[in-house]
């Protein structure tokens, strides 16, 4: 694990390095968040729009029990403006980035396509991994974002339907107790954790040996090392965010 550690701070000293060099490959950052970001939206709305019907319901289960549900779009909007969009939106979707991050780089380590472009003089750093860190940093907080509005918007459309609470209301409500402090705890954490998805996808993706099983091995260890990752920093960064909130009033 300590060696892990180790490799993964060098990579992400070396990529700052070649952020510094040019020429820049803009073109290829462009196709990262593509593939990236684009072809996640899907996950990203339906993931979003489910987990907000299921959390409205619960929520809404349990609120009606203390007379309580009119504070239910309060509940539901401040929890998925910190929470619930930035972090578990940070899990599934990176989880599919950073698999398919890790499963591109080690067929490129086991097939010697990195020993390839070593040889021609190219950097793998800066051709391979700064395209998709800094693609990933991007990429994130406008999948969070989308994950914030579809999962209120999920949220407000069941608790209308099962417990005839008026989606006005709801709206209304929700957008009353949200404030752009609310918003930004949860914003400023997705570019921390997209740099994290793809520092570690693409470090173990360049370790991979052993052929495909090796390949199939290292997609399974970055799926749960970013997963693991990205918890952690949530706490820390939550920590962090509310004593600097406590501290600007």
């Amino acid at each position: 694990m300590l060696r892990h550690l180790g490799a993964a701070a060098l990579l992400a000293v070396r990529c700052g390095a070649a952020l510094r060099r040019r020429p820049f490959e803009l073109k290829e950052v462009v196709r990262q968040i593509e593939s990236l970001g684009v072809r996640s939206l899907g996950l990203t709305v339906v993931t979003s729009v489910l987990i907000g019907m299921v959390m409205g319901t619960q929520f809404a289960f349990g609120l009606s029990r203390f007379g309580g549900i009119e504070y239910l779009g309060r509940l539901v909007g401040t929890g998925f403006a910190r929470e619930l969009a930035p972090g578990l939106m940070a899990i599934i979707v990176g989880s599919r980035i950073g698999a398919g991050i890790t499963a591109e780089l080690g067929a490129m380590a086991v097939t010697e396509q990195l020993d390839a472009i070593r040889a021609l003089g190219a950097d793998p750093i800066k051709k391979l991994v700064l395209p998709r860190v800094l693609a990933a940093m991007i990429v994130l907080p406008i999948v969070g974002t989308f994950a914030f509005v579809l999962g209120v918007l999920g949220a407000m459309f069941a608790v209308d339907a099962q417990f005839d609470l008026p989606a006005a209301f709801f709206y209304r409500t929700a957008l009353d107790e949200l404030v752009i402090r609310d918003y930004l705890m949860g914003a400023l954490k997705t570019p921390v954790f997209g740099f994290l998805i793809a520092l570690i996808s693409c470090h173990l993706g360049l370790e991979t040996r052993g052929g495909t099983a090796g390949v199939g091995r290292a997609t399974t260890y970055s799926v749960v090392a970013t997963a693991i990752a990205i918890l952690i920093a949530d706490l820390l960064l939550t920590t962090l965010s509310i004593d600097v909130m406590d501290l600007l009033g």
